[in-house]
């Protein structure tokens, strides 16, 4: 090992100082790492020159304060010129030769612990490049195996995933054909509740509970049921499409990070010493941010394609009830609408029928009215007739009444004249009493006319709700594919 420099031009790991030739034991602490004492000794320094003498004179004592004391030290630090002798002589050789022995000794022994070192650390070196190859190579090998565990269940939730689609599609179309279905019930119902709504705008004795009430009745039940039993498969249909959607966010969760998990522990297996992006990460290893074993791991992914499989399994069972309950539905709407016309069409020619009637026996009191209306009229004239007469008879006695004194005789005119009015007056008498009775049979007549027509009017609103209302809108009912839910 070679010295850097000459021996003239050495430099120490120590700043250059402004002394000429430092005190022995000054040397010593700059190999040994000692320090200079800072108390300032006077004694200590009488080597030095008077000027370093005079200027250290000048820095104050910690006792400044007492003029006596400043005195003292200013005496004991003043020297002559004749003390100079004394600075050649404060070192000799032999202390010069034991430095440099001593200086020797210590860089031997330096280079000796430092080949030792060198070997040994060399050693570690070797065995250690040795070990951390094995263990990256061991770590390697751990994450393939991981790798290949990652992809085994990846492609379990892959197929998982594509029939759990599937199912999902199944079951959605299922859902939109009894969302149709139901929607289609809409129609009949509002058209037997109508008809119920029409028949009960009937009038006076029709307002009858009859068969077609009673079948209407029943076929509103039973849309009713219908609909409350498609209701309920609805939302049994929404909620396992939520439970199936549910397993399949999980799965998909899952495969996401398995995916990532995957690409982690990819790029993890293709790490190099060489590869670029790697880097220090201080005290990651006593970091431990696991959230799960091996063994849970599996279960967690097996857990989820069970639960996901448990669900198709269920999903599955409900197309099939959905599917029955659709054929079921069908059939009992139709059987009923079919019955409710039936009802109607007996019905109508009922009602018909007794139009009919009630039309005949109408005209009939019409012509007897009109013959009533005819007496009646000729009464009147009769009246009239005899108010001329009448007046005439009266007046006639009334003019009678004025002859003078002894003229006023009752004589044959007299009572020709008061027969006659009493003649005419019971004939008017008469004549009344038979336009009252013409009069009073003409008001049953038109009473039991105003009968005729409004229970012609009451059969013929009757004929005109069932026929035309109800029959007019039941014309057209939703056929067999509809209400299974076709379009």
């Amino acid at each position: 090992m070679e010295l850097l420099g000459s021996t003239l031009t050495a430099t120490y790991a120590r700043p250059k100082t402004s002394h000429f030739l430092p005190a022995i034991s000054t040397m010593a602490s700059s190999y040994r790492g000692t320090q200079l004492p800072l108390t300032f000794n006077p004694i200590s320094h009488q080597w030095r020159s008077n000027n370093y003498l005079r200027a250290s004179s000048a820095i104050p004592s910690i006792r400044q304060g007492r003029d006596g004391d400043l005195d003292l030290v200013r005496s004991n630090t003043m020297y002559h010129p004749s003390n100079r002798a004394m600075l050649s002589t404060r070192y000799t050789p032999d202390d010069w030769y034991k430095s440099n022995q001593s200086n020797y000794r210590e860089s031997e022994s330096s280079r000796n612990s430092a080949e030792r070192l060198r070997k040994d650390t060399l050693r570690l070196m070797q065995d250690r490049e040795q070990l951390t190859r094995r263990t990256q190579e061991y770590t390697s090998k751990n994450i393939g195996e991981r790798l290949n565990d990652i992809v085994f269940w990846r492609s379990e939730l892959n197929h998982e995933i594509d029939n759990m689609v599937t199912e999902i599609a199944a079951l959605a179309e299922v859902k939109r054909r009894l969302e149709r279905a139901l929607s289609e019930t809409e129609g009949p119902l509002q058209v037997s509740q109508e008809c119920l709504y029409h028949r009960e705008r009937r009038m006076s004795i029709d307002l009858v509970h009859d068969n077609v009430e009673k079948n209407l009745i029943r076929e509103v039940e039973i849309i009713k049921s219908c609909q409350e039993r498609m209701r309920r498969h609805l939302d049994r249909a929404i909620a396992q499409l939520a439970s199936n959607r549910a397993a399949q966010h999980e799965l998909e969760r899952d495969l996401s990070d398995k995916v990532s998990a995957q690409r982690i522990d990819d790029r993890c297996h293709h790490l190099r010493n060489t590869s670029d992006g790697i880097s220090y990460y201080r005290g990651v290893d006593r970091l431990d941010p696991s959230l799960s074993l091996p063994e849970s791991w599996s279960k967690f992914t097996d857990d989820n394609i069970l639960h996901s499989q448990s669900q198709r399994a269920a999903s599955h069972k409900l197309r099939d009830e959905i599917e029955v309950l659709l054929s079921t539905t069908s059939n009992d709407m139709w059987t009923q609408f079919n019955s409710a016309n039936v009802a109607f069409t007996n019905r109508i020619s009922e009602i018909a029928d007794t139009k009919n009637s009630l039309q005949t026996h109408l005209a009939k009191t019409l012509q007897e009215i009109f013959q009533t209306e005819m007496l009646i009229d000729s009464l009147k004239k009769a009246l009239r007739d005899k108010e001329n007469p009448l007046k005439v008879a009266q007046t006639r006695l009334e003019e009678r009444t004025r002859r003078p004194n002894v003229e006023l005789c009752r004589d044959n005119p007299h009572h020709r004249l008061v027969g006659e009015v009493r003649e005419i007056e019971d004939t008017i008498h008469k004549l009344r009493d038979r336009l009252m009775e013409a009069e009073s049979t003409l008001h049953t007549l038109v009473k039991t006319k105003v009968t005729l027509e409004h229970d012609l009017s009451v059969k013929a609103n009757s004929l005109f709700l069932d026929q035309d209302k109800c029959m007019g809108m039941r014309k057209t009912f939703p056929s067999t594919p509809r209400l299974v839910g076709y379009t």
